[in-house]
């Protein structure tokens, strides 16, 4: 096919995207307006995790990458969504971190973002309804749980309404034109604590300097000669750094989990996750008897975490996720038999599984 020829295809198939993404949104506003008399929630995660994987099998076949569609369509979905309301989306900030990064991939670019500085700002602003959806990191592939996050639930009536899996990838990023010009290091300690093996075998005179965050370091970094931050290509855009080496992981396959916190539960969609929170004191053989009800009825744990209890010495709560949903069978027996053996016991969300 001829240059001009094959264009001017490209032109007839672009007129018909054009097309039917106006008939799409058509029916989006048409969904909104359904939404409203049954006081459903706009955003529908298991709808969401669905229609990816139905994506995923349509375009299996075909030339354009996986995630290169999925991309594509994670803003048409944001575009529709924004058409019905527009998502106010808080976030531990600031701006270029990868919990910002991760509201990104879940939200699109049409949701409002509002960064707060901490994990407990991201929970109050949903329980107060200033923002409709929050998103928290809860877990790391290399350094482990983020106990603060954990540590808000006692105290919450949020909901974890969908989880996030985003590979991490960290970088050296600076105003220099060389690591050899590098005398200082601005890193979050979470972010040091995966790049340690890298950093002593590239940089091991240069002085590391802990800060609240990848985008503070990248800030930092702006601002400072001879100094560098570890933080996101994100993080760099935003602040003009160059970047100095990628990928400085120590783990290839390093992943930071997220949680999006909401006011309302999530619908079934058959790869789901539930987690649960409950209470117990420290006594022979408590832990067993918890978790012999989900052997009982062939239950997979995905975690299992404890954290002090604050309400008496000795005294624990415990976070296990496990695979299924709140409303299938066997999680409701389960939930039956742990009641007798615990208190507070609790449902903090059944969401699709991220990275499904």
């Amino acid at each position: 096919m001829k240059l001009e020829k094959a264009r001017k295809a490209i032109d007839r198939i672009d007129e018909q995207i054009v097309d039917l993404l106006n008939q799409r949104a058509a029916l989006a506003v048409e969904i909104s307006h359904q939404k409203r008399k049954s006081n459903l929630p706009v955003f529908a995660p298991d709808r969401e995790s669905k229609l990816f994987q139905r994506l995923k099998q349509l375009g299996k076949d075909g030339p354009l990458p996986q995630q290169a569609l999925l991309a594509i369509y994670r803003e048409v979905i944001s575009a529709s969504i924004a058409l019905q309301a527009v998502q106010k989306i808080a976030f531990f900030g600031p701006e270029g971190t990868f919990t910002h990064q991760a509201a990104l991939e879940q939200f699109g670019s049409s949701a409002d973002y509002l960064p707060v500085r901490g994990i407990a700002d991201v929970f109050r602003e949903v329980e107060r309804g200033r923002a409709d959806y929050g998103v928290v990191p809860i877990e790391n592939s290399t350094e482990g749980v983020v106990n603060h996050t954990l540590d808000m639930f006692p105290d919450t009536q949020v909901k974890i309404c969908a989880e996030i899996s985003l590979r991490v990838s960290q970088n050296l990023l600076s105003h220099e034109r060389s690591t050899a010009s590098v005398k200082k290091v601005y890193t979050h300690p979470q972010p040091l604590g995966q790049c340690r093996t890298w950093l002593d075998g590239n940089l091991p005179e240069v002085e590391i300097i802990e800060v609240s965050s990848t985008a503070q370091a990248a800030q930092l970094a702006a601002k400072h000669k001879r100094t560098a931050a570890i933080a996101s290509r994100l993080a760099g855009k935003l602040n003009s750094l160059t970047l100095l080496a990628r990928d400085i992981e120590d783990q290839p396959d390093n992943r930071t989990r997220f949680l999006v916190l909401g006011r309302h539960l999530s619908g079934p969609t058959g790869k789901d996750k539930t987690s649960i929170m409950l209470g117990i004191k420290d006594s022979v053989g408590a832990l067993h008897r918890i978790l012999k009800p989900f052997a009982g009825f062939n239950i997979s744990l995905t975690s299992i975490e404890s954290r002090p209890s604050r309400k008496g010495v000795w005294n624990y709560i415990f976070f296990i996720d496990c695979l299924g949903h709140v409303s299938d069978p066997k999680i409701k027996k389960v939930l039956t038999a742990l009641k007798p053996l615990t208190s507070n016991l609790q449902v903090l969300g059944s969401y699709p599984r991220g990275g499904e």
